[in-house]
């Protein structure tokens, strides 16, 4: 028993975070991407715990790392502690928004950073002076651990098949429209066959794949000619001006990207799913002021902002 206490009073509790990162990840590598530690580094902390716990923990398997069964055991109970002590610490002391200097990072895609931003920042900076904000694109398919490991404070994005512990809340919904150039050969709203037979402008950052208007036509069976796929809505926007195509593109958007004013916005001559835009954030920051702050901030500029957008709406 003495033995025991002894060790636990001499752990470093930064081994915990590189139990952590092996056991969510899997692969040393990774988790030293994650820690910002060289993988040698990693392997000396596991070691190091290892000689604490008296247990393996981890075997390799080819690249991946496989956990023992007694540490499969005993790690959710560990990490659940590790969470709560991370918002224990999280919470102390008080938060103050006018003077703070933290450093809050946002994950968002590039047409999100284009509607969104401007207005984002206004609030931001009004309420926190000091502080530093930065629009960050990242991998989806990474979004949990980059919430996790602090790398982004908060996403916002398209509504996406989420879990625990990764939170949500719904931010804003939006209607898609058409926008062409003004004297567009069309000369008005087209009908459906007039919208697949007019040639396509796509946005997207993948290389290749159906964009949300497209797989809404194939539920369909229907399809329209796509002519050119580009990866940002400014370059889309400049694209339509200059040409015969059409874009179907958020209405947000179509009022806000530069570049739009010089078109036109027809409705949709097809019953499209609403853009939705949800809020992220990992459950270890649900009571950290900081983040709860960030959070109270993006949500009310983004009601004030869309309701702003709906009155200039009506109006025109």
């Amino acid at each position: 028993m003495n033995k025991i206490h002894s060790k636990v009073e001499n752990l470093d509790l930064n081994l915990l975070r590189v139990f952590e990162a092996v056991f969510q990840e899997r692969h040393l590598t990774r988790a030293a991407e994650i820690l910002s530690l060289t993988p040698s580094a990693v392997s000396h902390a596991l070691r190091r715990l290892r000689e604490y716990l008296d247990d393996p923990l981890f075997v390799r398997q080819g690249k991946a790392m496989v956990a023992t069964p007694v540490c499969l055991r005993d790690a959710p109970a560990l990490l659940d502690q590790l969470a709560r002590l991370r918002q224990i610490l999280q919470q102390w002391g008080r938060f103050d928004p006018r003077s703070t200097r933290q450093m809050f990072r946002i994950g968002m895609p590039e047409a999100v950073e284009t509607s969104l931003m401007p207005a984002l920042q206004t609030v931001l900076f009004e309420q926190a002076p000091n502080a530093l904000f930065s629009s960050v694109a990242f991998d989806r398919a990474q979004m949990a651990r980059m919430l996790a490991s602090g790398r982004l404070d908060i996403i916002i994005d398209v509504a996406l098949p989420i879990r625990d512990p990764v939170r949500h809340q719904p931010l804003l919904e939006d209607n898609f429209c058409v926008v062409a150039r003004k004297g567009h050969p069309l000369g008005g709203e087209p009908n459906l066959q007039q919208y697949l037979d007019a040639s396509h402008v796509a946005v997207s950052s993948r290389a290749g794949g159906l964009v949300l208007e497209d797989a809404a036509l194939s539920n369909l069976g229907l399809q329209r000619p796509v002519a050119l796929r580009c990866q940002t809505y400014v370059s889309a926007f400049a694209i339509v001006a200059a040409s015969d195509h059409l874009l179907t593109v958020p209405e947000q958007l179509s009022r806000e990207t530069p570049g739009a004013s010089s078109l036109q916005c027809w409705r949709t001559p097809f019953q499209l799913p609403k853009v939705q835009l949800h809020l992220y954030w990992h459950s270890n920051t649900d009571t950290d002021p900081a983040n709860e702050w960030l959070r109270n901030v993006v949500v009310s500029a983004v009601r004030e902002h869309t309701e702003r957008g709906a009155r200039a709406k009506d109006e025109d």
